[in-house]
Protein backbone atom coordinates (compact mmCIF):
# COMPACT_ATOMS: atom_id res chain seq x y z
CA UNK A 1 0.00 0.00 0.00
CA UNK A 2 1.17 3.77 -0.66
CA UNK A 3 -0.62 7.00 -0.47
CA UNK A 4 1.10 10.20 -1.60
CA UNK A 5 -0.52 14.06 -2.33
CA UNK A 6 0.39 16.87 -4.19
CA UNK A 7 -1.31 20.27 -5.42
CA UNK A 8 -2.22 21.87 -8.49
CA UNK A 9 -5.04 24.13 -9.69
CA UNK A 10 -8.00 23.94 -11.67
CA UNK A 11 -9.75 27.54 -13.12
CA UNK A 12 -13.35 28.99 -12.57
CA UNK A 13 -12.98 31.64 -15.30
CA UNK A 14 -9.89 33.90 -14.29
CA UNK A 15 -10.11 32.65 -10.79
CA UNK A 16 -8.33 29.34 -9.65
CA UNK A 17 -8.83 27.09 -6.73
CA UNK A 18 -6.06 24.99 -5.32
CA UNK A 19 -6.54 21.15 -5.62
CA UNK A 20 -5.32 17.96 -3.92
CA UNK A 21 -4.37 15.38 -6.01
CA UNK A 22 -4.37 12.67 -3.63
CA UNK A 23 -2.87 9.07 -5.55
CA UNK A 24 -3.33 6.23 -3.20
CA UNK A 25 -2.46 2.27 -4.12
CA UNK A 26 -4.17 -0.95 -3.05
CA UNK A 27 -3.45 -4.80 -3.29
CA UNK A 28 -5.65 -5.86 -6.32
CA UNK A 29 -6.34 -6.23 -9.79
CA UNK A 30 -4.85 -3.63 -11.89
CA UNK A 31 -6.85 -0.39 -12.36
CA UNK A 32 -6.30 3.44 -12.99
CA UNK A 33 -9.32 5.56 -11.23
CA UNK A 34 -9.64 9.33 -11.07
CA UNK A 35 -12.42 10.83 -9.03
CA UNK A 36 -13.41 14.30 -8.71
CA UNK A 37 -15.37 15.67 -11.22
CA UNK A 38 -12.67 15.57 -14.31
CA UNK A 39 -13.98 16.65 -17.28
CA UNK A 40 -13.01 14.85 -21.06
CA UNK A 41 -9.46 16.02 -21.12
CA UNK A 42 -8.56 15.30 -17.40
CA UNK A 43 -10.10 11.81 -17.97
CA UNK A 44 -7.84 10.95 -20.88
CA UNK A 45 -4.73 11.89 -18.51
CA UNK A 46 -4.59 8.55 -17.52
CA UNK A 47 -3.68 7.12 -20.50
CA UNK A 48 -1.00 10.32 -21.26
CA UNK A 49 0.40 9.40 -17.49
CA UNK A 50 0.52 6.39 -17.87
CA UNK A 51 2.65 6.25 -21.24
CA UNK A 52 4.72 8.94 -19.95
CA UNK A 53 5.54 7.54 -17.14
CA UNK A 54 6.88 4.62 -18.74
CA UNK A 55 8.69 6.28 -21.40
CA UNK A 56 10.45 7.77 -18.81
CA UNK A 57 12.33 4.69 -17.72
CA UNK A 58 10.23 4.46 -14.92
CA UNK A 59 7.95 0.90 -13.94
CA UNK A 60 4.31 1.57 -13.59
CA UNK A 61 3.04 0.31 -10.25
CA UNK A 62 0.62 -2.79 -11.17
CA UNK A 63 -1.44 -2.46 -8.67
CA UNK A 64 -5.22 -1.00 -7.62
CA UNK A 65 -4.58 3.06 -7.99
CA UNK A 66 -7.31 5.52 -7.16
CA UNK A 67 -6.42 9.26 -7.89
CA UNK A 68 -8.32 11.91 -6.31
CA UNK A 69 -9.16 15.43 -6.55
CA UNK A 70 -10.05 17.47 -4.16
CA UNK A 71 -12.17 19.58 -3.11
CA UNK A 72 -14.37 16.78 -5.14
CA UNK A 73 -17.43 19.83 -5.91
CA UNK A 74 -15.52 21.47 -8.14
CA UNK A 75 -15.40 20.84 -11.16
CA UNK A 76 -11.96 19.81 -12.75
CA UNK A 77 -10.67 20.65 -16.57
CA UNK A 78 -7.94 20.97 -18.88
CA UNK A 79 -4.72 18.99 -19.52
CA UNK A 80 -2.72 20.58 -16.74
CA UNK A 81 -3.01 18.03 -14.01
CA UNK A 82 -1.15 15.35 -15.91
CA UNK A 83 2.28 16.15 -14.28
CA UNK A 84 0.47 16.47 -10.35
CA UNK A 85 -0.62 13.02 -11.14
CA UNK A 86 1.89 11.76 -12.05
CA UNK A 87 3.84 12.67 -9.20
CA UNK A 88 1.97 11.53 -6.97
CA UNK A 89 1.08 8.16 -8.64
CA UNK A 90 5.27 7.73 -8.38
CA UNK A 91 5.33 8.81 -4.87
CA UNK A 92 2.88 6.56 -3.92
CA UNK A 93 4.97 3.94 -5.28
CA UNK A 94 7.54 4.38 -3.67
CA UNK A 95 10.00 6.30 -6.25
CA UNK A 96 9.77 9.28 -5.19
CA UNK A 97 9.76 10.75 -1.31
CA UNK A 98 6.47 11.85 -0.57
CA UNK A 99 7.56 14.62 1.44
CA UNK A 100 9.28 15.95 -1.57
CA UNK A 101 5.70 16.96 -3.58
CA UNK A 102 3.73 17.81 -0.52
CA UNK A 103 4.41 21.34 -0.90
CA UNK A 104 4.62 21.86 -4.57
CA UNK A 105 2.29 23.26 -6.60
CA UNK A 106 2.33 21.29 -10.33
CA UNK A 107 0.95 22.21 -13.44
CA UNK A 108 1.80 20.73 -17.03
CA UNK A 109 0.41 18.69 -19.63
CA UNK A 110 2.70 15.19 -20.47
CA UNK A 111 3.07 14.09 -23.99
CA UNK A 112 3.54 10.31 -23.97
CA UNK A 113 7.59 10.19 -24.26
CA UNK A 114 7.46 12.28 -21.30
CA UNK A 115 8.27 16.00 -22.01
CA UNK A 116 5.97 18.82 -20.76
CA UNK A 117 4.18 20.57 -22.92
CA UNK A 118 2.41 24.15 -22.40
CA UNK A 119 -0.97 24.47 -21.01
CA UNK A 120 -3.61 27.49 -20.80
CA UNK A 121 -3.49 30.13 -17.76
CA UNK A 122 -0.47 29.35 -16.24
CA UNK A 123 -0.56 32.79 -14.76
CA UNK A 124 -3.86 33.04 -13.19
CA UNK A 125 -3.14 29.48 -11.64
CA UNK A 126 0.35 30.72 -10.09
CA UNK A 127 -1.71 33.72 -8.89
CA UNK A 128 -4.31 31.60 -7.32
CA UNK A 129 -1.06 29.48 -5.93
CA UNK A 130 0.35 32.25 -3.80
CA UNK A 131 -3.18 33.47 -2.88
CA UNK A 132 -3.37 30.18 -1.20
CA UNK A 133 0.09 30.73 0.39
CA UNK A 134 1.71 28.16 -1.72
CA UNK A 135 5.46 29.37 -2.30
CA UNK A 136 7.06 26.85 -4.70
CA UNK A 137 5.44 25.43 -8.44
CA UNK A 138 6.31 23.63 -10.82
CA UNK A 139 5.49 24.54 -14.76
CA UNK A 140 6.67 24.01 -18.22
CA UNK A 141 9.94 25.26 -18.69
CA UNK A 142 8.09 27.50 -21.65
CA UNK A 143 6.16 28.91 -19.45
CA UNK A 144 8.41 29.61 -16.26
CA UNK A 145 9.07 33.39 -17.40
CA UNK A 146 4.79 33.70 -16.97
CA UNK A 147 4.98 31.97 -13.75
CA UNK A 148 7.71 34.37 -12.51
CA UNK A 149 5.36 37.55 -13.08
CA UNK A 150 3.97 36.39 -9.74
CA UNK A 151 6.25 38.02 -6.72
CA UNK A 152 6.41 35.84 -3.85
CA UNK A 153 7.16 32.31 -5.73
CA UNK A 154 10.19 30.26 -6.43
CA UNK A 155 9.11 28.72 -10.19
CA UNK A 156 10.43 25.84 -11.29
CA UNK A 157 10.75 25.35 -14.93
CA UNK A 158 11.33 21.66 -16.38
CA UNK A 159 11.52 19.96 -19.67
CA UNK A 160 10.07 16.38 -19.20
CA UNK A 161 8.98 13.94 -16.19
CA UNK A 162 12.73 13.45 -16.14
CA UNK A 163 13.73 16.53 -15.88
CA UNK A 164 11.58 16.64 -12.39
CA UNK A 165 12.07 13.40 -11.08
CA UNK A 166 16.00 14.37 -11.07
CA UNK A 167 15.26 17.23 -9.56
CA UNK A 168 13.47 15.78 -6.48
CA UNK A 169 15.76 13.08 -6.17
CA UNK A 170 18.79 15.64 -6.44
CA UNK A 171 20.73 14.01 -9.19
CA UNK A 172 22.21 15.79 -12.11
CA UNK A 173 19.57 16.63 -15.36
CA UNK A 174 19.67 14.43 -17.89
CA UNK A 175 22.14 15.09 -20.25
CA UNK A 176 19.33 14.58 -23.25
CA UNK A 177 17.33 17.23 -21.24
CA UNK A 178 20.26 19.60 -20.75
CA UNK A 179 21.00 19.61 -24.90
CA UNK A 180 17.33 20.36 -25.58
CA UNK A 181 17.62 23.50 -23.22
CA UNK A 182 21.25 24.27 -25.22
CA UNK A 183 19.12 24.07 -28.44
CA UNK A 184 18.80 27.02 -30.33
CA UNK A 185 16.62 29.25 -27.59
CA UNK A 186 18.20 32.64 -27.87
CA UNK A 187 18.58 35.19 -24.56
CA UNK A 188 16.10 33.26 -22.86
CA UNK A 189 16.80 29.10 -22.15
CA UNK A 190 12.93 28.88 -21.10
CA UNK A 191 11.65 29.73 -24.41
CA UNK A 192 11.72 26.01 -25.91
CA UNK A 193 8.88 25.61 -27.87
CA UNK A 194 7.45 28.56 -28.06
CA UNK A 195 5.62 28.78 -31.12
CA UNK A 196 3.32 26.29 -29.43
CA UNK A 197 1.49 29.70 -28.39
CA UNK A 198 1.99 31.38 -32.28
CA UNK A 199 -1.24 33.32 -31.43
CA UNK A 200 -1.66 37.24 -32.12
CA UNK A 201 0.35 39.07 -29.49
CA UNK A 202 -2.23 40.91 -27.38
CA UNK A 203 0.73 43.59 -26.94
CA UNK A 204 4.20 44.46 -27.07
CA UNK A 205 3.93 45.95 -31.28
CA UNK A 206 4.16 49.63 -31.32
CA UNK A 207 0.76 51.57 -31.95
CA UNK A 208 -0.11 52.87 -35.02
CA UNK A 209 0.40 56.86 -34.69
CA UNK A 210 -2.33 59.01 -34.47
CA UNK A 211 -0.27 61.34 -37.26
CA UNK A 212 -1.01 58.66 -39.73
CA UNK A 213 -4.80 60.22 -40.11
CA UNK A 214 -5.46 63.42 -42.71
CA UNK A 215 -7.56 65.46 -41.41
CA UNK A 216 -10.74 64.60 -39.43
CA UNK A 217 -9.96 67.34 -36.70
CA UNK A 218 -13.41 66.90 -35.06
CA UNK A 219 -13.00 62.87 -35.07
CA UNK A 220 -9.91 63.09 -33.50
CA UNK A 221 -10.54 65.32 -31.05
CA UNK A 222 -13.33 63.15 -29.89
CA UNK A 223 -11.08 60.21 -29.26
CA UNK A 224 -8.64 62.32 -26.95
CA UNK A 225 -12.11 62.83 -25.24
CA UNK A 226 -12.66 59.02 -25.34
CA UNK A 227 -9.31 58.20 -24.84
CA UNK A 228 -9.00 61.09 -21.15
CA UNK A 229 -12.38 59.41 -19.51
CA UNK A 230 -12.76 55.80 -20.98
CA UNK A 231 -16.00 57.07 -22.72
CA UNK A 232 -17.54 54.41 -25.97
CA UNK A 233 -17.24 55.75 -29.43
CA UNK A 234 -19.83 55.44 -32.15
CA UNK A 235 -17.82 56.83 -35.66
CA UNK A 236 -20.43 57.46 -38.94
CA UNK A 237 -18.96 57.76 -42.06
CA UNK A 238 -18.74 56.78 -46.07
CA UNK A 239 -16.02 54.13 -46.73
CA UNK A 240 -12.68 55.33 -47.27
CA UNK A 241 -12.97 58.18 -44.62
CA UNK A 242 -10.56 57.54 -41.81
CA UNK A 243 -13.07 55.38 -39.03
CA UNK A 244 -10.52 52.36 -38.82
CA UNK A 245 -7.63 54.02 -38.84
CA UNK A 246 -8.95 56.12 -36.23
CA UNK A 247 -9.79 53.42 -34.21
CA UNK A 248 -6.45 51.44 -34.93
CA UNK A 249 -4.63 54.31 -33.30
CA UNK A 250 -6.58 54.78 -29.92
CA UNK A 251 -4.55 52.00 -27.73
CA UNK A 252 -1.60 54.08 -28.47
CA UNK A 253 -3.06 57.47 -26.78
CA UNK A 254 -4.11 55.19 -23.99
CA UNK A 255 -1.99 55.25 -20.44
CA UNK A 256 -0.19 52.52 -20.33
CA UNK A 257 -1.42 49.74 -17.89
CA UNK A 258 -0.14 49.46 -14.45
CA UNK A 259 1.10 47.01 -12.53
CA UNK A 260 -2.36 45.43 -10.90
CA UNK A 261 -4.05 46.10 -14.19
CA UNK A 262 -0.76 44.37 -16.66
CA UNK A 263 -1.62 41.27 -14.65
CA UNK A 264 -5.40 41.11 -14.78
CA UNK A 265 -4.87 41.54 -18.55
CA UNK A 266 -2.51 38.99 -18.60
CA UNK A 267 -4.25 36.46 -16.78
CA UNK A 268 -6.88 36.76 -19.41
CA UNK A 269 -4.93 36.12 -22.15
CA UNK A 270 -3.16 33.39 -20.18
CA UNK A 271 -6.65 31.53 -20.43
CA UNK A 272 -7.37 32.38 -24.25
CA UNK A 273 -4.05 30.84 -25.02
CA UNK A 274 -3.01 34.00 -26.80
CA UNK A 275 -0.35 35.05 -24.35
CA UNK A 276 2.99 35.35 -26.54
CA UNK A 277 5.85 33.51 -24.73
CA UNK A 278 8.70 36.34 -25.27
CA UNK A 279 5.96 38.59 -23.84
CA UNK A 280 4.22 37.65 -20.86
CA UNK A 281 2.79 40.56 -19.32
CA UNK A 282 0.76 42.54 -21.39
CA UNK A 283 1.63 46.06 -20.27
CA UNK A 284 -0.20 47.77 -23.23
CA UNK A 285 -3.98 48.29 -23.65
CA UNK A 286 -5.18 45.23 -25.77
CA UNK A 287 -6.84 46.24 -29.00
CA UNK A 288 -9.26 43.65 -30.38
CA UNK A 289 -11.62 43.85 -33.67
CA UNK A 290 -13.81 40.75 -34.44
CA UNK A 291 -15.06 40.24 -37.58
CA UNK A 292 -19.22 41.42 -37.87
CA UNK A 293 -19.83 37.23 -38.74
CA UNK A 294 -18.17 36.30 -35.08
CA UNK A 295 -20.86 34.52 -33.00
CA UNK A 296 -22.39 34.94 -29.14
CA UNK A 297 -19.74 33.05 -28.01
CA UNK A 298 -16.75 34.52 -29.57
CA UNK A 299 -17.96 38.08 -28.79
CA UNK A 300 -18.97 37.72 -24.89
CA UNK A 301 -17.60 34.30 -24.18
CA UNK A 302 -18.70 30.43 -24.17
CA UNK A 303 -18.00 27.00 -25.49
CA UNK A 304 -17.90 23.63 -24.50
CA UNK A 305 -17.91 22.70 -21.20
CA UNK A 306 -16.22 25.81 -19.01
CA UNK A 307 -16.83 29.00 -20.76
CA UNK A 308 -14.08 30.86 -22.05
CA UNK A 309 -13.37 34.52 -22.41
CA UNK A 310 -14.37 35.95 -25.50
CA UNK A 311 -13.72 39.22 -27.25
CA UNK A 312 -15.27 41.48 -24.82
CA UNK A 313 -12.53 40.26 -21.97
CA UNK A 314 -10.13 40.21 -24.76
CA UNK A 315 -10.03 43.60 -25.03
CA UNK A 316 -10.46 44.01 -20.90
CA UNK A 317 -8.40 46.95 -19.89
CA UNK A 318 -8.40 48.16 -23.99
CA UNK A 319 -10.28 48.76 -26.97
CA UNK A 320 -12.97 46.89 -28.72
CA UNK A 321 -13.65 48.16 -31.89
CA UNK A 322 -16.68 46.46 -34.04
CA UNK A 323 -16.20 47.77 -37.69
CA UNK A 324 -19.21 47.47 -39.98
CA UNK A 325 -21.33 47.04 -36.57
CA UNK A 326 -24.66 47.33 -38.41
CA UNK A 327 -23.53 43.65 -39.72
CA UNK A 328 -23.15 42.01 -36.38
CA UNK A 329 -25.72 40.24 -35.20
CA UNK A 330 -28.73 42.16 -33.04
CA UNK A 331 -28.10 39.27 -30.44
CA UNK A 332 -24.67 39.76 -30.53
CA UNK A 333 -24.81 43.67 -29.99
CA UNK A 334 -27.44 43.47 -27.44
CA UNK A 335 -25.28 41.12 -25.44
CA UNK A 336 -23.05 44.07 -25.39
CA UNK A 337 -25.52 45.99 -22.70
CA UNK A 338 -24.72 44.13 -19.64
CA UNK A 339 -20.91 44.26 -19.63
CA UNK A 340 -21.13 48.36 -20.64
CA UNK A 341 -22.98 48.84 -17.54
CA UNK A 342 -20.98 46.79 -15.12
CA UNK A 343 -17.99 45.95 -16.65
CA UNK A 344 -18.03 42.06 -16.12
CA UNK A 345 -19.65 39.26 -18.11
CA UNK A 346 -21.17 36.51 -16.60
CA UNK A 347 -21.89 32.94 -18.90
CA UNK A 348 -23.35 30.65 -17.64
CA UNK A 349 -22.95 27.01 -19.86
CA UNK A 350 -24.16 23.24 -18.62
CA UNK A 351 -20.13 22.79 -17.48
CA UNK A 352 -20.81 26.36 -15.35
CA UNK A 353 -21.54 29.49 -14.60
CA UNK A 354 -18.14 31.80 -14.49
CA UNK A 355 -17.42 35.95 -14.41
CA UNK A 356 -14.79 37.32 -16.47
CA UNK A 357 -13.52 41.22 -16.31
CA UNK A 358 -14.99 43.15 -19.72
CA UNK A 359 -14.33 46.94 -18.93
CA UNK A 360 -13.55 47.75 -22.30
CA UNK A 361 -13.66 50.92 -24.41
CA UNK A 362 -16.26 50.02 -27.17
CA UNK A 363 -15.94 51.86 -30.75
CA UNK A 364 -18.45 50.92 -33.36
CA UNK A 365 -17.95 52.51 -36.54
CA UNK A 366 -20.72 52.21 -39.50
CA UNK A 367 -21.17 53.12 -43.02
CA UNK A 368 -24.21 55.71 -43.30
CA UNK A 369 -26.21 53.27 -45.45
CA UNK A 370 -25.90 49.78 -47.33
CA UNK A 371 -24.20 51.53 -50.04
CA UNK A 372 -21.91 53.26 -47.99
CA UNK A 373 -22.11 56.37 -50.55
CA UNK A 374 -24.95 58.52 -48.84
CA UNK A 375 -22.40 61.34 -47.51
CA UNK A 376 -21.41 64.37 -48.38
CA UNK A 377 -24.27 65.34 -51.27
CA UNK A 378 -24.94 62.07 -51.53
CA UNK A 379 -25.84 62.00 -55.14
CA UNK A 380 -23.78 58.55 -55.60
CA UNK A 381 -26.17 57.06 -53.10
CA UNK A 382 -28.87 54.33 -54.33
CA UNK A 383 -30.92 53.49 -51.11
CA UNK A 384 -33.81 54.88 -50.08
CA UNK A 385 -34.54 57.33 -46.84
CA UNK A 386 -36.41 53.75 -45.70
CA UNK A 387 -33.45 51.52 -46.46
CA UNK A 388 -30.99 54.15 -44.34
CA UNK A 389 -33.31 54.16 -41.45
CA UNK A 390 -33.91 50.55 -41.28
CA UNK A 391 -30.04 50.02 -41.62
CA UNK A 392 -29.14 52.25 -39.04
CA UNK A 393 -31.59 51.12 -36.66
CA UNK A 394 -30.18 47.27 -36.60
CA UNK A 395 -28.19 49.34 -33.70
CA UNK A 396 -30.84 49.16 -31.14
CA UNK A 397 -31.78 52.62 -29.20
CA UNK A 398 -30.73 50.75 -25.88
CA UNK A 399 -27.31 49.92 -26.90
CA UNK A 400 -26.44 53.80 -29.01
CA UNK A 401 -28.32 55.05 -25.51
CA UNK A 402 -24.65 53.68 -23.87
CA UNK A 403 -22.69 55.51 -26.37
CA UNK A 404 -21.62 58.41 -25.00
CA UNK A 405 -19.43 60.06 -27.81
CA UNK A 406 -20.84 59.94 -31.50
CA UNK A 407 -18.82 61.35 -34.61
CA UNK A 408 -19.90 61.42 -38.22
CA UNK A 409 -16.17 61.02 -40.08
CA UNK A 410 -16.52 63.20 -42.90
CA UNK A 411 -14.87 61.80 -46.61
CA UNK A 412 -11.24 63.49 -46.72
CA UNK A 413 -10.51 66.66 -48.95
CA UNK A 414 -7.98 66.42 -51.47
CA UNK A 415 -6.32 69.16 -49.57
CA UNK A 416 -6.15 67.23 -46.40
CA UNK A 417 -5.09 64.13 -47.66
CA UNK A 418 -2.04 66.01 -49.65
CA UNK A 419 -0.79 67.63 -46.60
CA UNK A 420 3.15 68.00 -45.90
CA UNK A 421 3.77 65.25 -43.62
CA UNK A 422 3.36 66.59 -39.94
CA UNK A 423 0.19 68.54 -40.19
CA UNK A 424 -1.24 66.25 -37.82
CA UNK A 425 -0.60 66.14 -33.86
CA UNK A 426 1.40 62.73 -32.95
CA UNK A 427 0.38 60.66 -31.15
CA UNK A 428 2.64 61.05 -28.25
CA UNK A 429 1.61 64.70 -27.57
CA UNK A 430 -1.86 63.73 -27.87
CA UNK A 431 -0.81 60.98 -25.10
CA UNK A 432 0.18 64.04 -23.18
CA UNK A 433 -2.55 65.15 -22.43
CA UNK A 434 -4.68 62.19 -21.83
CA UNK A 435 -2.21 61.37 -19.40
CA UNK A 436 -2.83 64.68 -17.78
CA UNK A 437 -6.26 64.67 -17.71
CA UNK A 438 -6.73 61.59 -16.09
CA UNK A 439 -4.16 62.10 -13.59
CA UNK A 440 -6.57 65.21 -12.92
CA UNK A 441 -9.31 63.52 -12.38
CA UNK A 442 -7.36 60.65 -10.59
CA UNK A 443 -6.75 63.18 -7.65
CA UNK A 444 -10.37 64.07 -7.76
CA UNK A 445 -12.14 60.60 -7.56
CA UNK A 446 -8.94 59.55 -5.33
CA UNK A 447 -10.48 57.06 -2.82
CA UNK A 448 -13.78 56.71 -4.56
CA UNK A 449 -12.95 53.40 -6.26
CA UNK A 450 -13.11 54.55 -9.73
CA UNK A 451 -10.00 55.77 -11.69
CA UNK A 452 -11.93 57.50 -15.03
CA UNK A 453 -14.92 60.22 -15.26
CA UNK A 454 -17.13 56.97 -17.26
CA UNK A 455 -17.38 54.99 -13.87
CA UNK A 456 -18.06 57.56 -12.02
CA UNK A 457 -22.31 57.21 -11.09
CA UNK A 458 -24.60 59.83 -12.09
CA UNK A 459 -25.95 60.48 -9.25
CA UNK A 460 -22.44 61.41 -7.69
CA UNK A 461 -22.11 63.91 -10.76
CA UNK A 462 -25.48 65.24 -9.90
CA UNK A 463 -24.67 65.59 -6.28
CA UNK A 464 -21.15 65.19 -5.16
CA UNK A 465 -19.45 67.31 -8.56
CA UNK A 466 -22.89 69.28 -9.84
CA UNK A 467 -22.04 71.48 -12.43
CA UNK A 468 -23.45 75.21 -12.33
CA UNK A 469 -27.00 74.86 -12.19
CA UNK A 470 -27.02 77.70 -16.05
CA UNK A 471 -24.75 75.32 -17.79
CA UNK A 472 -27.42 72.25 -18.09
CA UNK A 473 -29.66 74.86 -19.90
CA UNK A 474 -29.32 73.30 -23.11
CA UNK A 475 -29.52 69.53 -21.80
CA UNK A 476 -32.50 70.56 -19.92
CA UNK A 477 -34.15 71.53 -23.00
CA UNK A 478 -33.13 68.27 -24.73
CA UNK A 479 -34.87 66.08 -22.18
CA UNK A 480 -38.25 67.86 -22.81
CA UNK A 481 -37.96 67.74 -26.56
CA UNK A 482 -37.19 64.68 -25.98
CA UNK A 483 -33.37 64.11 -27.45
CA UNK A 484 -31.95 63.09 -24.61
CA UNK A 485 -33.18 60.52 -21.61
CA UNK A 486 -32.35 60.29 -17.89
CA UNK A 487 -29.13 58.25 -18.76
CA UNK A 488 -28.21 60.40 -21.40
CA UNK A 489 -27.86 63.48 -19.42
CA UNK A 490 -25.26 61.32 -17.12
CA UNK A 491 -23.14 60.26 -19.86
CA UNK A 492 -23.26 64.01 -20.88
CA UNK A 493 -22.24 65.19 -17.56
CA UNK A 494 -19.69 62.78 -17.42
CA UNK A 495 -18.33 64.00 -20.96
CA UNK A 496 -18.15 67.72 -19.99
CA UNK A 497 -16.01 66.46 -16.43
CA UNK A 498 -13.44 64.79 -19.17
CA UNK A 499 -13.29 67.77 -21.08
CA UNK A 500 -13.36 69.98 -18.44
CA UNK A 501 -10.00 67.86 -17.14
CA UNK A 502 -8.54 67.91 -20.36
CA UNK A 503 -9.07 72.14 -20.55
CA UNK A 504 -7.96 72.26 -16.89
CA UNK A 505 -11.82 73.63 -15.24
CA UNK A 506 -11.79 73.00 -12.02
CA UNK A 507 -15.82 71.83 -12.65
CA UNK A 508 -16.84 71.81 -16.21
CA UNK A 509 -18.34 75.39 -17.80
CA UNK A 510 -21.19 75.96 -19.67
CA UNK A 511 -19.52 75.70 -22.55
CA UNK A 512 -17.90 71.90 -21.53
CA UNK A 513 -21.27 70.55 -20.78
CA UNK A 514 -22.39 72.10 -24.76
CA UNK A 515 -19.31 70.56 -26.33
CA UNK A 516 -20.35 67.37 -24.69
CA UNK A 517 -23.62 67.58 -25.44
CA UNK A 518 -22.80 68.70 -28.84
CA UNK A 519 -20.57 65.28 -29.05
CA UNK A 520 -23.50 62.85 -27.73
CA UNK A 521 -26.84 64.61 -29.98
CA UNK A 522 -25.63 66.70 -32.86
CA UNK A 523 -27.50 66.30 -35.90
CA UNK A 524 -24.87 64.46 -38.19
CA UNK A 525 -25.26 64.03 -41.85
CA UNK A 526 -26.70 60.87 -42.67
CA UNK A 527 -28.84 60.21 -39.80
CA UNK A 528 -32.42 59.65 -39.96
CA UNK A 529 -34.88 62.29 -39.80
CA UNK A 530 -36.33 63.06 -36.27
CA UNK A 531 -39.68 62.13 -37.44
CA UNK A 532 -38.37 59.35 -38.67
CA UNK A 533 -38.16 57.64 -35.51
CA UNK A 534 -34.30 58.84 -34.58
CA UNK A 535 -33.82 60.27 -31.23
CA UNK A 536 -31.42 59.49 -28.11
CA UNK A 537 -31.64 55.81 -28.75
CA UNK A 538 -30.74 56.27 -32.40
CA UNK A 539 -27.08 56.91 -34.28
Amino acid sequence: MGFARTRSVTLVGVDGVVVEVQADLEPGVTTFTLVGLPDKTLVESRERVRAAVVNSGEEWPQRRLTVGLSPATVPKTGSGFDLPIAAAVLAAAGVLDPRAIEDLVMVGELGLDGRLRPVRGVLPAVMAAAAAGCTRVVVPAVAACEAELVPGVTVHGVLSLRHLLALLRGEPVPAEERAVADIGLGPDPLAVAGALFAGPAPAGAEPADLADVAGQDRARRALEVCAAGGHHLFLLGSPGAGKTMLAERLPGILPPLDGPASLEVSAVHSIAGTLRPDLPLVTTPPFCAPHHSATMPAIVGGGNGMPRPGAVSLAHRGVLFMDESPEFSGRVLDALRQPLESGTVTVARSGGMVCFPARFLLVMAANPCPCGRFSGRGLDCTCSSLMRHKYLSRLSGPLMDRIDVRVTVDAVSRAELLAPEGAGERSAVVAGRVRAARERAGRRLAETGWSVNAEVPGRELRTRWAVAPDALDRAARDMERGLLTARGLDRVLRVAWTIADLRGHDRPSRADVDAALELRTGIVRGDPPADAGSGEGGP
